[in-house]
């Protein structure tokens, strides 16, 4: 049997560095019936300079002059932050998970018990630190933001090489703008990759609305990332580019009735199917009063509702045969 979709409800940063916020997106991600709530692991020291700028889309959403260093510095969660989420998260019945975006902060969510890994799409490149997930052999979901199929094959490759089997290892196609154009979403490149490198593949969403995601799960998605946020107007990067509450659980909603809607893939008579199957198709009648022992032909028979008599599909065979009895104007024809 197929597995259901992985639903990672991305909290990001999105809880602003306050531990109550961060409980209630964790509220909203169980409430929506999402897998994972996700959060990012990172100290602003090992991720950027000093010097570093903020993305356009930051610089519009926080209109500030503060550097990307002093923006992501009070977006960092402590240790004993996290170990108030996963114990929370327990407690509401939701996978906690989270994003390490350098080596140390890989062993810390290890040390907390997190057994699988995030590759955000800004270190598909980093070598050293793809080598240092993929020595411990557990699951591992790399996202692919502006990659192209040669990085995603190095990526792959340096994690495999480590250690991690191919098997283990889930691609997430991805666009990295917030929010990324339709245009430029490219959703078929996630079946591209999924030929070219023998992997499972997923979708990071990082567009307006649900469609997209939707679409992903028809698609052969296996994992389905998307952003959320308590309120769109809250302070801070990524809440402009996420899902309100409701638009995050209505998505939730559509992606499980995708997976019931897609089946097994057999053709065959449904159950509910039945009842109309009589009432739909055609037998064939007596298109005027016939004698018994008259030739049945085109001009004395036709095809007409219900179904219940003999197909007209037979109608090679029953042409030139002698009517068995007399038949009335639309009696359905016996044999």
């Amino acid at each position: 049997m197929k597995k259901p979709i992985l639903i990672i409800a991305e909290a990001g940063v999105n809880h602003n560095g306050d531990l109550a916020l961060a409980k209630q997106l964790i509220d909203v991600a169980a409430d929506a019936g999402a897998d994972l709530v996700k959060f990012q692991t990172f100290s602003a020291d090992r991720l950027v300079t000093r010097q570093a700028k903020k993305a356009d889309y930051q610089s519009v959403t926080e209109k500030n002059n503060e550097s990307q260093f002093q923006m992501l510095s009070r977006l960092e969660m402590s240790e004993s932050m996290h170990k108030e989420l996963i114990k929370y998260s327990a407690s509401r019945n939701i996978g906690f998970f989270s994003t390490g975006f350098d080596i140390e902060s890989v062993n810390l969510l290890i040390s907390l018990g997190i057994n699988h890994f995030k590759i955000p799409s800004g270190e598909i490149t980093n070598l050293p630190y793809l080598r240092h997930i993929g020595q411990f052999n557990k699951p591992v979901i790399i996202s692919t933001g502006m990659a192209t199929m040669n990085d995603i094959d190095a990526a792959i490759n340096a994690v495999e090489e480590a250690g991690t089997i191919r098997s283990l290892i889930t691609v997430l196609h991805c666009t990295t703008e917030y929010p990324a154009p339709m245009a430029e979403v490219n959703l078929l490149s996630m079946s591209s990759i999924k030929q070219a490198f023998g992997v499972e593949v997923g979708y990071s969403d990082h567009s307006e609305g649900i469609e997209v995601a939707i679409a992903a799960a028809a698609l052969g998605a296996t994992v389905i990332e998307k952003h959320f946020t308590l309120d769109k107007n809250l302070p801070g990067p990524d809440h402009k580019a996420s899902l309100q509450p409701d638009e995050f659980k209505d998505m939730v909603s559509a992606i499980r009735n995708i997976e019931i809607a897609l089946g097994d893939g057999i053709k065959r008579l449904m159950p509910s199917e039945l009842r109309n199957k009589f009432v739909a198709r055609k037998s064939l009648v007596a298109k005027k009063a016939i004698k018994a022992g008259e030739e049945l032909t085109t001009e004395n028979i036709t095809a007409k509702r219900p179904g219940t008599g003999i197909s007209p599909m037979l109608w090679d065979e029953i042409i030139g045969r002698a009517a068995v009895r007399d038949f009335a104007e639309e009696e359905l024809i016996e044999l």
